[in-house]
């Protein structure tokens, strides 16, 4: 390990491993990855994420998805439902059976573990490199440069260091960002079960009295659960057995698929919104969960990752292709205001539609339930949705087009 880069980033996971390799494939920049676990580790990480189709393109142009589009699975169609858990009947109110504008599906289920794998191969074959079992304990700014002392008692100098350290990001605090912050008092199940019947790469979001019930579909008959239940209640649930976890879960999936068999292994996350003041500071960027933790009822969380991710390689490959300064308080804050509006306004979303959804009112619910029906009728509003999921709407930068930098 040298003693200077250009970029240090803190986190390997795959929002910061996507940058790395961006800006490292598009420019002469040198850049460091430091990450607390080895990547044999992440790559073990049985979860699946969606990924929306501007994302695919943007791991397109990273030489990527050629090499985890075999594991992934598109989402063709999308069935929302609203009901009590005891219902016999749960009607689709709303169904998204079509694909974007350009033919390709709006999103895909990937693979954790596979994504970070192929994302880390192909860091380290464009140059980037990879610290791995340490991380950023502190640092420093001095003039044009910052001092990133290691965990191992290593010390780095770079131009600029970007946080891509999760929701609980202790850079952040370090750098002095101050965040919003909401409890939901709910848990996030996550699982992965096998059935008989093909889902046929159907997604289903159950909303029910305690909040969403997603079942996101994945390659050959298996299914992603992602299982929003109150924290006493999760605790409980995640304690059980299997065969009277198998139950409750039956309970909420339904009989559609056939038996089901969990793969496991079942976990638990807590569920809040973070959206942090400020993403930048002085030679200090954040990226992904660091700047933004939503609540996963729109799927998007990950993608936000990935928008900051395209953002930010575009504003710092055009900087260093200019002469600038890339960790310039004034190169970061066009970072800033790319971003910090979409992300505030999609954790508001998504705040307020876990508060109209994850409730017993039966006023709400049929008021809900009537504008699904509204919106199930409208195929202009339905597309616009579409093309909203798919990452297509906004401002969008080059690589979620498709388009080197």
């Amino acid at each position: 390990m040298k003693e200077r880069y250009d970029l240090v980033v803190a986190g390997g996971g795959y929002v910061g491993l996507s940058l790395a390799l961006a800006v490292r494939r598009q420019s002469a920049l040198s850049v460091l990855v430091v990450e607390p676990q080895t990547i044999a580790h992440l790559r073990r990480d049985e979860r699946a994420s969606a990924v929306a189709a501007a994302a695919t393109r943007m791991l397109n142009v990273l030489g990527i998805w050629d090499k985890i589009c075999h594991e992934a699975e598109p989402i063709k169609k999308m069935v929302v439902t609203d009901s009590k858990l005891g219902d016999v009947v749960r009607p689709a109110l709303l169904t998204f059976d079509d694909n974007c504008k350009d033919g390709t599906s709006f999103a895909h289920m990937v693979p954790n573990g596979v994504m970070v794998g192929a994302l880390a191969d192909a860091a380290q074959t464009a140059g980037v490199e990879i610290v791995e079992e340490d991380a950023v304990r502190d640092f420093d700014v001095h003039g044009a440069k910052v001092t990133v002392r290691l965990r191992s008692g290593k010390s780095v100098e770079t131009s600029l260091l970007v946080a891509a350290d999760g929701v609980r990001s202790s850079l952040r605090d370090l750098a002095g960002i101050s965040t919003v912050r909401f409890d939901y008092d709910q848990v996030g199940i996550v699982t992965t079960v096998a059935h008989e019947r093909p889902h046929e790469g159907c997604a289903v979001e159950h909303f029910l009295p305690a909040g969403p019930f997603a079942i996101l579909p994945l390659k050959g008959n298996r299914s992603s659960l992602v299982w929003n239940e109150r924290s006493d209640d999760a605790k409980r649930l995640l304690a059980m057995d299997d065969f009277t976890f198998g139950l409750e879960l039956e309970r909420r999936f339904g009989k559609q698929l056939g038996a089901l068999e969990e793969l496991g292994p079942r976990k638990g996350f807590p569920l809040g919104m973070v959206l942090a003041r400020n993403y930048v500071a002085s030679r200090f960027a954040l990226l992904g969960d660091s700047a933004h933790g939503i609540h996963p009822i729109a799927g998007q969380g990950l993608n936000l990752g990935f928008k900051d991710v395209a953002a930010l390689a575009e504003v710092l490959v055009d900087a260093s292709r200019l002469g600038q300064d890339i960790g310039a308080f004034d190169v970061l804050e066009r970072y800033q205001r790319w971003r910090r509006f979409d992300t505030v306004q999609m954790g508001m979303t998504c705040d307020i539609l876990n508060r109209l959804f994850s409730n017993k009112s039966f006023l709400l619910r049929h008021v809900r339930d009537f504008g699904l029906g509204v919106v199930d009728r409208l195929p202009g509003l339905k597309r616009a949705f579409i093309e909203e999921a798919a990452g297509n709407q906004g401002d969008v930068p080059k690589l979620l087009k498709g388009e080197a930098l």
